[in-house]
């Protein structure tokens, strides 16, 4: 097995609970770690033989694109589209940061983690 991560994916998002945040918008950062098998691409040399990062973080640029109240339910989709479309995934681990929060103090990001595995 072998680990692809994408690490510190920015975008700026719609997501929250408060109707302005809807109307006003945020910056959040996405971390992203598949497992998967590496030993073919690592002796072909070939895109086809592994998980193409590019097409991993489309999945997450599009996701981050829809709306939602939550951060859990949003990194639930990235969850699901991914092991959909990437057959070879057989586990994720995911984190959802959204960057200064407006949640009435001095905080830098609130965070949300989710690991999963292929069932």
């Amino acid at each position: 097995m072998g680990t692809i991560k994408l690490q510190n994916i920015r975008t700026f998002s719609f997501h929250g609970c408060l109707e302005e945040e809807g109307r006003i918008g945020s910056d959040y950062r996405v971390d992203l770690e598949i497992k998967t098998d590496l030993r073919k691409s690592s002796i072909t040399d070939e895109l086809k033989d592994t998980v193409d990062y590019v097409l991993l973080n489309r999945i997450v640029e599009e996701e981050m694109a829809i709306r939602s109240k939550l951060l859990e339910h949003v990194a639930h989709r990235i969850i699901t589209r991914i092991f959909g479309e990437i057959p070879s995934v057989s586990r994720i681990l995911l984190a959802v940061s959204k960057l200064n929060p407006p949640i009435g103090g001095d905080v830098e990001a609130v965070t949300i983690e989710m690991e999963e595995y292929r069932s």
